[in-house]
């Protein structure tokens, strides 16, 4: 990887724990295998804690029509647990009510892998 010694924290993780995260990385996510190289730093946080609720975050708020702008997911998952519940959580209290409480669920790894919100766009 590109820059990798930049982050020798990646280094010290195990080789199932860096196959799971980039299988999602790439699988469902969809990130290039170029752009992980580049972000080596994404391979260190918690799948289960961090890139997984995240991610879902960004899907539901996007499917739903709810996302203003196009934040990528390096973007999401880099911010501070406060910017990312400014930014993308708390916006939306009125429109999915319980997207805070799904996604404090799911960083407690209590969710399953499917994640599914309680809101969908039946309820508007």
């Amino acid at each position: 990887m590109l820059r990798l010694r930049e982050y020798p924290a990646v280094l010290g993780k195990s080789k199932e724990s860096l196959k799971c995260r980039s299988e999602f990385l790439l699988s469902e996510v969809g990130l290039e295998p170029m752009s992980i190289a580049h972000q080596p730093v994404i391979l260190s946080l918690s799948l289960e804690g961090r890139l997984r609720p995240r991610y879902y975050v960004i899907k539901f708020l996007k499917e739903n029509g709810l996302l203003d702008g196009d934040p990528s997911f390096f973007t999401a998952v880099k911010m501070t647990e406060k910017v990312f519940m400014e930014k993308l959580i708390s916006p939306h209290k009125e429109a999915a009510p319980h997207l805070a409480q799904d996604y404090a669920t799911a960083c407690k790894g209590e969710v399953p892998t499917n994640f599914i919100f309680r809101w969908t766009r039946n309820r508007l």
